[in-house]
């Protein structure tokens, strides 16, 4: 399959497997697929992506509050008497700064193999789909974003949503951004 991807699909794999260690994660999910096509601002789905607001910066900052946790969690600890940034600041005195972000992350250092989670698997595969349908000769990078959407599932469609993108929308333009 992968030899049908072009070079910014293929750039897009890769970017995706570097955001996953810049953010010190031990797996490739679709929200790193998502941060990839994101970070290519030049390509066609990078600039559909921009239109709609999600720029890198934007996906970055949605996926390390999604990985972080949310304030409900914060809230629910707070029921107990747990203050969770008073934790977090402990740690990160006794540890240095980052320390729980990378915490049980280790052995992932470039030249590592990262794996895919099950979603962005299936969003691999999916990007082929895409391709047939529209009849494409390759699998582009806009394929990808249209395999996200097209998943169903993952951290990558929920962030898309907290945004206030209709994915319907969002396919539409993708699609048009391929046919020009």
């Amino acid at each position: 399959m992968f030899e049908r991807f072009t070079t910014e699909a293929r750039l897009t794999v890769v970017a995706a497997q570097e955001e996953a260690r810049a953010l010190h994660h031990d797996w490739i999910g679709t929200e790193h697929l998502l941060l990839a096509l994101a970070a290519q601002p030049e390509t066609a789905s990078g600039a559909v992506l921009t239109r709609y607001g999600l720029t890198h910066d934007v996906v970055t900052d949605a996926v390390a509050g999604h990985v972080r946790g949310t304030d409900l969690d914060a809230d629910a600890l707070s029921t107990l008497g747990i203050d969770l940034d008073a934790v977090r600041s402990s740690v990160e005195a006794a540890f240095g700064p980052g320390a729980l972000d990378s915490a049980g992350r280790r052995g992932h250092g470039p030249g590592n193999h990262i794996p895919f989670t099950r979603p962005a698997k299936k969003v691999l595969e999916l990007s082929l789909r895409e391709a047939i349908a529209l009849k494409s000769r390759s699998i582009g990078d806009v394929h990808l974003a249209l395999a996200l959407l097209r998943a169903g599932e993952g951290l990558a469609l929920k962030v898309i949503h907290d945004r206030g993108v209709d994915p319907l929308d969002l396919r539409r333009d993708l699609t048009a951004a391929l046919a020009s």
